[in-house]
């Protein structure tokens, strides 16, 4: 049997006219309440309290911000007003943690052969960093480029179009 998957299943259905119904509410809700303010309040108050609300639901319903609907960025936003900010800066363990890794990383007295791939300065030296962190990790040594063939001298591990061999 044969079944049809839907598809654009995160795509809300249009329900008031071009707005969803998410939409409809924060509209409806933004001018709902300014007009109980224009309604209660004295003109020189309800004016800019009613366009704050009803811009308010407006931003609500259409701005996106970073990707993601608006009321996700005033919750954040609501949250971390209302928690306790704790920032903790404790240097010793900064410092502890800083000699530790220079006393784990040292490279062999001889320096390592490192391919030359282009004539780009950027890219040598982050084919060489690249390198010496495989050295210094352990996972390769430099009497690797001697059980090598000679063949792998013409093709590097990762070539450009430019200087790439053909054979």
């Amino acid at each position: 049997m044969q079944f049809q998957v839907p598809q654009f299943i995160e795509v809300e259905d249009k329900i008031f006219g071009p707005l969803t119904f998410k939409q409809f509410v924060y509209v409806a809700g933004g001018l709902g309440i300014a007009y109980i303010l224009w309604r209660a309040l004295p003109t020189f108050l309800a004016a800019p309290l009613g366009l704050a609300f009803a811009g308010l639901g407006v931003a609500l319903a259409f701005v996106q911000y970073n990707g993601q609907p608006f009321i996700v960025a005033v919750e954040h936003a609501f949250f971390y007003l209302l928690r306790g900010k704790l920032y903790l800066w404790n240097n010793e363990q900064a410092v502890a943690r800083a000699k530790k890794t220079t006393q784990e990383v040292k490279l062999p007295a001889e320096a390592p052969y490192i391919p030359r791939l282009s004539d780009s300065k950027l890219h040598e030296l982050s084919w060489s960093l690249d390198i010496n962190e495989r050295i210094a990790s352990g996972t390769t040594s430099g009497e690797e480029r001697v059980a090598r063939s000679p063949i792998d001298d013409l093709v590097a591990p990762v070539r450009t179009p430019r200087n790439a061999i053909p054979r």
